[in-house]
């Protein structure tokens, strides 16, 4: 199947045929481009993969009940559209900037047949945090499953110039949120229930622009190791997916110098960037239990990097 517009033109079949994963995706160079902060996945230039035309369900998730936050963009939304299609029914959180977005995954994730809902807010507000989790959970009928996904990553290549706010903020959005979501997901989380938090290889390898990011990264692969020792023996699994270079908003909303957008992801083995649709089958393995004995693990999803 040809898909223009998807990171170039490029034949993309579903996820389950054989395919160089090298020519996959675009390869070549990456326009510069700037996106007001947090960024639009319909502004990307090439714009990225998230499943809608590419992932194939075959109801691995029938009947269970995730949230997903930062679920209107990048790897959020390709992991909602991949539960869909698993026959998950699904709530996203969103940024009320990313309207938009989430509009649009909105219409994808109900076409499958799924009840799908959006709830917008900002993380680092604790009141909505909790809320979010509650009101998720009472308009699904449940949850079994919660995935940590929203992030913050701003590019400043000099400790002494950065803010306090965006380090409060980043601090805030990628780790001391997921403390209130598990807090309050644990109310409704059943045995068999699943905690998925997206890590990165940013946590064993961190860039030297992304002092603040990476810290949280790296806070979280502990978070996830240590919360998975407390959670396991009731019947809950904990686990953590860690992306390499994925083509979102995030990268050219000032998550990168644009020097650095030109050549992402060219220094994978796989010689370019992963795409968010590449990362669904990761967080839906882990959801499932065929991932059963799997608890305190990070999955790489890396392009080849070593971590």
């Amino acid at each position: 199947m040809t898909v223009h517009g998807i990171s170039g033109r490029v034949n993309l079949k579903n996820q389950y045929d054989i395919q160089d994963p090298r020519k996959q995706y675009f390869n070549k160079d990456i326009p510069k481009q700037i996106q007001p902060e947090p960024g639009l996945d319909s502004k990307l230039k090439p714009l990225a993969d998230h499943g809608k035309s590419t992932y194939k369900g075959t109801g691995r998730l029938k009947g269970r009940k995730a949230l997903i936050t930062g679920g209107d963009s990048g790897i959020g939304r390709a992991v909602a559209i991949a539960y869909a299609r698993e026959g998950a029914d699904v709530a996203i959180s969103y940024l009320p900037s990313e309207q938009s977005d989430a509009d649009d995954v909105m219409e994808i994730l109900q076409k499958s047949g799924v009840n799908a809902i959006a709830l917008s807010g900002d993380l680092t507000n604790e009141v909505f945090a909790r809320k979010l989790v509650n009101s998720a959970a009472k308009k699904l009928g449940g949850l079994d499953i919660l995935v940590n996904n929203a992030g913050k990553q701003i590019f400043n290549d000099d400790i002494t110039t950065i803010p306090t706010k965006q380090l409060m903020d980043t601090f805030t959005i990628n780790i001391i949120a997921m403390f209130w979501t598990v807090q309050e997901a644990l109310k409704y989380l059943p045995k068999g229930g699943a905690i998925i938090n997206t890590t990165s290889i940013q946590a064993t390898q961190p860039s030297e622009g992304l002092l603040d990011y990476a810290a949280t990264k790296a806070a979280i692969t502990n978070f996830t190791r240590g919360l998975a020792q407390q959670l396991t023996p009731k019947g809950i699994r904990v686990n953590a997916v860690a992306p390499g270079p994925i083509w979102t908003p995030l990268q050219p909303s000032y998550g990168q110098s644009q020097e650095k957008i030109v050549k992402f992801g060219q220094d994978t083995p796989l010689g370019r960037p992963g795409q968010p649709a590449e990362l669904a089958s990761a967080y839906v393995f882990l959801a499932t239990q065929e991932s059963s004995y799997i608890s305190g693990e990070v999955v790489g999803v890396t392009g080849g990097k070593l971590r």
